[in-house]
């Protein structure tokens, strides 16, 4: 018995039966040899994801506060492992998968955009024009399967893919793996966006709600141990990841807070109509011009037999905020006479 072969007998063994088995997976789109003698399925998922370029761009993409200069501000990459970290606590106290869980966390949000939500929503409106929608969930998936390794994709466990596209707000993951992160990205996003808007001088600890603070703690170290430990005591032995009533509720109060001043802070947010024009921009101008795509996005074109557009949107959304900043500065800033 090998140590792949160790690793899985360990998870029949010892692991929650609502655990997913890396043994049990549905597979991959397109099957491979099982030739490695020492990780998971679920494992080498998890090494592809961090392994790939698109994880590495996330550190240059904005979460919250736009192209942040202060070296202590999160942004998606940053994100990406917080949220890793609370979920992989989360699953281990559950007895769950580990390496599923990690993957899931690790690659949800590959295909975020630069400038954040902001460009999601520059790309949006781009996509409505062929009647389409663009998501960061959706794309990450792309991302995964399609894109990376210059168009030949990482072809991740069907597990990684479903937990991936499901992570946000309305999804439903099929493992409770996908449930845990889904349930982590929430429960890391709004606690280290207060502290980023503290950081900032947007907000200061006395202006959440009373209430809240008495309900979820009045620290961000207190709020996150009192919602992952609500996560364990509510989802033990379940066939699925629960919280309290009176946790649930508080969290999500606290996430409407946050969009009331923070998310939609006209100070906060002044910058971002210049960065979605900017975005527009760029897709305009390759949707015109769509021969100066990098040649990989071009040939996934051809293969894949997809709209001019969406080729275009899968170069922008890759994009980081300094290159696209930096693609706009070539393409429409004039350079003086040298």
């Amino acid at each position: 018995m090998n140590i792949r072969e160790k690793a899985e007998e360990f998870e029949r063994q010892h692991l929650s039966r609502y655990a997913a088995l890396s043994c049990a997976s549905k597979g991959r789109k397109v099957p491979e040899e099982r030739t490695d003698d020492i990780r998971t399925d679920f494992a080498r998922d998890r090494d592809r994801i961090i392994h790939c370029k698109s994880f590495r761009r996330l550190k240059h993409k904005t979460q919250v506060f736009l192209a942040p200069e202060g070296d202590h501000y999160r942004e998606r990459l940053t994100h990406t492992l917080e949220v890793s970290q609370i979920a992989r606590t989360i699953a281990k106290a559950l007895l769950l998968n580990e390496d599923l869980t990690e993957a899931i966390a690790l690659g949800h949000d590959l295909g975020h955009t630069p400038f954040g939500h902001a460009g999601e929503r520059a790309l949006d409106r781009m996509y409505a024009k062929m009647g389409l929608s663009f998501k960061h969930s959706q794309q990450s998936v792309r991302v995964v399967s399609i894109l990376e390794k210059d168009g030949a994709g990482l072809n991740l466990t069907w597990e990684v893919l479903d937990g991936i596209v499901n992570h946000g707000t309305n999804g439903k993951p099929s493992t409770l793996e996908g449930q845990i992160v889904r349930l982590s990205d929430k429960i890391a996003y709004i606690n280290h966006d207060i502290d980023d808007a503290m950081r900032a001088g947007v907000l200061t600890e006395a202006d959440i709600p009373r209430h809240l603070r008495d309900t979820l703690g009045r620290t961000m170290k207190d709020r996150l141990n009192n919602l992952i430990r609500d996560v364990i005591l509510n989802s033990t032995d379940s066939d699925r990841i629960n919280m309290s009533e009176d946790f649930f509720t508080g969290l999500m109060e606290l996430r409407e807070f946050m969009f009331e001043h923070v998310y939609k802070n006209p100070f906060v947010k002044k910058e971002e109509k210049k960065a979605e024009a900017m975005l527009e921009s760029l897709y305009q101008f390759y949707l015109e011009n769509y021969s100066q795509l990098p040649r990989e996005y071009i040939e996934v074109g051809w293969r894949e037999n997809a709209l001019p557009g969406v080729i275009v949107g899968d170069y922008i959304a890759g994009m980081t905020d300094l290159y696209a900043t930096k693609k706009f500065e070539e393409l429409f800033i004039p350079d003086g006479w040298k």
